[in-house]
């Protein structure tokens, strides 16, 4: 690992990167759900609809959902029998996605408090590995992709969803102006919390572009890698197979 990583536009040690992403999530575990809606007009219900069908799960799978937290891509996964297990760094992050599994009635999924670079899963235990909206903020990023690669059975499949780099000419400078400039304000209208999304905006323009993700994904072992764009690239599913 480097001596020092991105938090945001700032290049901070990876010991205090982990832990002020910690605080973050901690500040906004509890509206988190609902500035997801704010600032994407509800589009990320959609583009998670998108993933999980990308993903297939199919009743009886071992599956993973890392930083999961809330339990969105979770709740999705099960509806198809498959038994999932809702890993998450945050313990408020897991706490906020238990108490909306009980109301919803989602009794069978297993919520592990779990570092993505140093999991305790057994070698080869899982079918899938999803990860949604989360990889951005992993200290270790290429530690994290290799640990899913050694807890994903032989023919498992890695799928990602993420923001990345619209290539759409113009869509690009306005999304610079409303994510700089309006969803801090948001953050701080619903969430009392400017600093936080206003690093969560920065860790987005901080991670890799399309080919340069794919590519470390290709460097942790998957094959068959592949990256589906969403609103010219805006946000990305990206993919693989351990063989």
């Amino acid at each position: 690992m480097p001596e020092t990583v991105s938090f945001g536009y700032e290049e901070v040690a990876p010991e205090e990167k982990t832990a002020r992403v910690g605080a973050v999530f901690s500040n906004v575990a509890r509206r988190y759900d609902i500035m997801n809606d704010a600032m994407s007009a509800g589009m990320h219900r959609l583009w998670k609809d998108r993933f999980v069908r990308r993903v297939k799960p199919r009743a009886g799978e071992d599956i993973l959902d890392m930083a999961g937290g809330t339990g969105d891509i979770a709740f999705r996964l099960a509806r198809s029998g498959a038994r999932v297990t809702v890993a998450d760094i945050n313990p408020e992050m897991l706490e906020v996605g238990m108490g909306r599994a009980d109301a919803r009635g989602f009794d069978t999924l297993v919520w592990s408090e779990a570092n993505a670079e140093s999991l305790t899963f057994p070698d080869r235990f899982f079918d899938a590995y999803t990860i949604a909206f989360g990889i951005r903020n992993v200290t270790d990023i290429p530690a994290a992709l290799r640990e899913a690669h050694r807890v994903l059975r032989r023919g498992g499949r890695f799928f990602c969803l993420e923001f990345s780099t619209t290539l759409w000419p113009g869509f690009s400078e306005v999304y610079d102006f409303y994510s700089h400039r309006i969803v801090p304000k948001v953050g701080k209208l619903i969430a009392d919390d400017e600093d936080s999304y206003r690093y969560l905006i920065e860790s987005i323009r901080r991670f890799p572009d399309m080919p340069t993700f794919a590519r470390m994904i290709g460097e942790a072992g998957f094959v068959r890698t592949h990256v589906e764009p969403m609103l010219g690239g805006l946000v990305a599913i990206h993919s693989g197979w351990k063989i």
